[in-house]
């Protein structure tokens, strides 16, 4: 059986589905207030935990499985 090398440039692809993207996002999107939004909504979710919930969430930070929160302004 003999090998059929073959290769497909996916860049043009690549570059048209990213401008629908954008496109569809619309001339009002701002990706800042998206991100302070996000960061407001993940405070809310790890805030007012109990002491068990803290525990876990403590030990998910630990393994890597969730970012530290705690180190997000340090470069502030």
């Amino acid at each position: 059986m003999a090998d059929h090398n073959f290769a497909y440039d996916l860049t043009l692809d690549e570059v048209r589905r990213r401008a629908a993207v954008v496109a569809a996002l619309g001339d009002d999107w701002d990706p800042v207030a998206v991100l302070a939004e996000e960061d407001l909504a993940y405070d809310m979710l790890y805030s007012n935990l109990d002491d068990e919930q803290q525990r876990i969430y403590e030990e998910l930070v630990r393994a890597g499985v969730l970012p530290n929160r705690a180190m997000r302004h340090i470069a502030d």
